[in-house]
């Protein structure tokens, strides 16, 4: 019993090591990550790309500057 135990946490471990230390989620959104500071997003309004950092969120949407802000 204890081995059947032992065996299922080697397994267990080494399952969680192979998706790299996090637990799968299923279920959720691409838009549900973090996103770095230096990906690109699109302007809700002007359609052009800027740097996360630079972005403005306003309603979980990216802008590009106060003027294209609603």
């Amino acid at each position: 019993m204890i081995l059947k135990l032992l065996i299922f946490a080697i397994a267990a471990v080494l399952i969680y090591k192979f998706f790299g230390g996090k637990l799968p989620t299923f279920g959720k959104s691409p838009h549900d990550k973090k996103l770095d500071d230096d990906t690109l997003v699109e302007c809700a309004t002007c359609h052009t790309y800027v740097t996360v950092k630079e972005s403005i969120i306003v309603s979980g949407k990216y802008y590009c500057s106060p003027e294209c802000t609603p």
